[in-house]
């Protein structure tokens, strides 16, 4: 069955002239959801949707009352603070409202004199979170970074045995959630040297990176109940860049029983803007699993999964130093890789997480983890990049980096493009180290 329909159009056009341009993350194929507010205006946030270099506010769309039937009530959940209540809603809503804004911004639209003047340049706006996390699970979703990462430490035998029959996934720290741009202080942690005694309290000096995507649950489920994998993208609102930081030393001395915590729980930063499953299907791909590796078990596993519960979504990290940005130069690419290569999907993480029998809610955020691909240069941590801080990276200007120091800044950018349909972006995802306190 074909997820595609009218609003894939690669030939439409916005009556907003920025959407049209080559290249631009936000086009009328688009139409990604964030909360935002004018800076400095002493106003409220609300829900937008990006068009171009614009924001159409959906409070104030809601307002001019445009729309009808199960878009009119997606639109009047939409205007609210964050967007939980138009996630709890579900996919027959949330086609509905994009349908509607997506004729709404068409070239030749005559509900262009309604939309325009509820228009605000994204030059003028500050975003909030997205949603009201309650909850946050970090999945660990890449073969290749499992791999790399156990071969530091296990060279005869990186991978762990349950790896391949399981989603693997902990439950993280969702109050230290927050949105592009994001200043966050270097966190301090018990530290251990090896040849050391006892371990310190200090400031991590081994601060990394992690490259993942967040996937914003819908409807959810009722305490007990599973969601079957054939029904779980029914209960996924859409797809943000994510950066898990992740302080390596801290995590060396305390992941032992019980995995990372204070290496982890300071600071996770995800991009404003999300996009809809609806708007990423015409870059979904097969689901592949070399056919020597352990197939799904069945809870796991379904016919459209594997046709196409996989998404071709670029993505790169941009690394950038005080030197770099005093010198007015932009952030450098380091790594570039692709969401296609993951080891489990959307579906399976939300299966796996319900099987138990617990229950997802509107607004939860469940992490992909670190997103590596098969090759170094597709590493999304800098912890592979750089073996371990063995093999330091080079950076324009004669810098060198193995790990992040204080001022340094990182840009994770996430874009699709696919034969016969138009590229669409998730703009950036950016976080800035500032020295520790204390």
């Amino acid at each position: 069955m074909s997820l595609l329909n009218e609003t894939h159009d690669p030939a439409l056009r916005s009556w907003v002239d920025g959407a049209n341009r080559p290249g631009h993350d936000f086009p009328i194929q688009n139409l990604p959801f964030a909360s935002f507010r004018r800076r400095d205006r002493g106003e409220s946030w609300r829900g937008g949707v990006a068009i171009g270099d614009a924001i159409v506010d959906l409070a104030a769309l809601h307002r001019a009352h445009p729309f009808e039937g199960l878009a009119a009530e997606a639109l009047a959940a939409a205007a609210q603070p964050q967007l939980n209540a138009l996630m709890a809603l579900g996919p027959p809503h949330w086609s509905a409202l994009r349908l509607a804004l997506s004729r709404a911004l068409r070239e030749g639209s005559p509900q262009r004199t309604v939309i325009e003047p509820c228009l605000v340049p994204q030059a003028e706006a500050e975003y909030g979170l997205p949603a009201r996390i309650g909850d946050y699970t970090d999945f660990y979703t890449s073969v290749h970074h499992a791999t790399n990462i156990g071969r530091q430490f296990r060279p005869d035998n990186p991978l762990l045995p349950n790896y391949k029959w399981v989603p693997i996934g902990y439950h993280g720290r969702s109050s230290s959630i927050g949105v592009s741009p994001q200043a966050f202080y270097r966190p301090r942690g018990q530290v251990k040297a090896p040849d050391a005694d006892a371990p310190t309290l200090a400031p991590s000096r081994r601060l990394d990176i992690e490259l993942e995507l967040g996937v914003f649950v819908g409807p959810g489920n009722a305490l007990g109940d599973a969601i079957p994998v054939a029904e779980a993208e029914a209960h996924v609102f859409g797809i943000v860049l994510l950066n898990d930081w992740s302080a390596r030393d801290i995590q060396a001395w305390e992941y032992q029983p019980l995995g990372p915590f204070l290496a982890k729980n300071f600071a996770t930063t995800i991009s404003p803007w999300v996009l809809t499953l609806e708007a990423l299907a015409p870059y979904r791909v097969p689901f592949e699993r070399p056919v020597t590796d352990p197939q799904p078990l069945p809870y796991l596993d379904d016919p459209a999964n594997r046709a196409q519960g996989a998404f071709d979504i670029r993505l790169s990290i941009g690394w950038q130093t005080p030197r770099m940005r005093e010198q007015g130069m932009a952030d450098h690419v380091v790594a570039q890789t692709s969401y296609r290569h993951a080891y489990w999907t959307v579906a399976q993480m939300v299966a796996h997480h319900t099987v138990n029998g617990c229950n997802l809610q509107p607004g939860d955020l469940l992490g992909t983890g670190t997103l590596s691909g098969p090759t170094l240069e597709q590493a999304a941590a800098f912890i592979e990049l750089t073996l371990g801080g063995k093999q330091p990276l080079s950076l324009p200007g004669g810098e060198q980096r193995t790990f992040l120091e204080d001022g340094d800044t990182v840009v994770l950018r996430g874009w699709c493009e696919a034969p016969g349909a138009a590229r669409i972006g998730f703009g950036e995802c950016r976080g800035t180290v500032l020295p520790a306190r204390g």
